[in-house]
């Protein structure tokens, strides 16, 4: 982005004046020669070049949230979420990365579409963490009041999740392919546009049926059905009850926004005004995401189920046996009865 003399005064160029073939042909392109807009019309793959601090800060950010979920990860075997978490953090870093670099080929496709598939199919990947912890608190409270087996929960939303992931997979390999006048294009956007709206109706439906089954563990009857003794002393815990399951829900609440925000964004085209306000983008985008990925690295289930928690929660366990919860065995006595309800 840097030129020699500063970056020119383009407010005087029309699309009469501008050179003809840089205007045909924009991948020929730099930043000391052509505006990324003239009278509307796009030679650039945005309209604004990408702040280099916010994108540069946001890279940071994941990239320390990735190497304590990796460590937390294979220190507690939390396998599947630390697979989940660590493939979606890999890739908010890339896509930041690939905004940055942007900044020096704003005409050609080359970065932007990296940013753009990185940045659209990451969510996903953190929702399925998100997801996977679903089954194992059905477990830890109470699996016969819940409306499905845990294992059921497991099955519907990591499907969701893989749906979401082919749509926007494909969407985004058709967008990196053909020229941006090709009505392909448009049919890459929708596909895009399909899979983020599906992960859309996959977290209401998540956010639904948490919520009926914390109904059911609140109004059963305690005599129908306790709540399960094996996890009393975790439940007891300020860390997990109310601490984890608020970060859960709560990152599950962020990455709802962005992707509401993500369908809003996609569906205007690449040359539609939400695309091209970095603010907003930074927003609704960023920040979202970003207050997602802290809340499930600080409230980690390692750090607050514990792995002998964890793999006793997981529904082949079948959340039965005796469990330790370090620094809470205290708690034990005394309160599996006071919580049954």
């Amino acid at each position: 982005m840097s030129c020699a003399t500063g970056i020119p005064d383009w407010s005087g160029v029309t699309l009469e004046t501008f050179n003809l073939t840089l205007l045909y042909h924009p991948m020929l392109c730099t930043a000391c020669t052509c505006p990324l807009t003239i009278d509307g019309y796009f030679l650039g793959y945005m309209s604004y070049f990408p702040s280099l601090a916010g994108n540069a800060v946001f890279a940071a950010l994941f990239g320390l949230c990735l190497l304590p979920q990796i460590y937390l990860g294979i220190r507690y075997k939390t396998w599947g979420f630390l697979i989940s978490m660590s493939g979606g953090l890999i890739l908010e870093v890339l896509g930041y990365v690939a905004r940055i670099l942007m900044r020096d080929n704003m005409f050609t496709n080359t970065y932007f579409i990296m940013y753009l598939v990185c940045l659209t199919i990451a969510p996903a990947f953190l929702a399925a963490g998100i997801y996977l912890s679903l089954s194992r608190l059905v477990v830890i409270y109470a699996p016969e009041r819940a409306r499905f087996r845990p294992q059921v929960y497991t099955y519907i939303f990591i499907a969701c999740d893989v749906i979401a992931l082919i749509l926007q997979a494909a969407g985004g390999a058709v967008a990196s392919v053909v020229p941006p006048d090709s009505p392909s294009l448009k049919a890459g956007i929708n596909t895009m546009v399909a899979g983020v709206a599906w992960q859309v109706f996959a977290l209401a439906l998540f956010a639904l049926l948490s919520f009926e089954f914390w109904m059911r563990v609140r109004s059963s009857s305690s005599s129908s059905s306790p709540l399960n003794p094996a996890f009393a002393a975790l439940r007891a815990r300020r860390a997990f009850q109310p601490a984890f399951i608020v970060a859960i829900f709560l990152a599950g609440a962020f990455i709802f926004v962005r992707s509401v925000f993500r369908c809003a964004e996609l569906s205007g085209g690449f040359n539609g005004p939400l695309a091209n306000e970095e603010v907003t983008f930074m927003v609704l985008e960023g920040a979202m995401i970003a207050l997602a990925s802290i809340l499930l690295t600080v409230f980690h289930p390692g750090l607050v189920v514990g792995a002998e928690g964890w793999a006793a929660a997981s529904w082949k366990g079948g959340g039965k046996g005796g469990l330790h919860v370090p620094g809470d065995a205290e708690k034990t006595s005394g309160t599996s009865g006071s919580e049954r309800d």
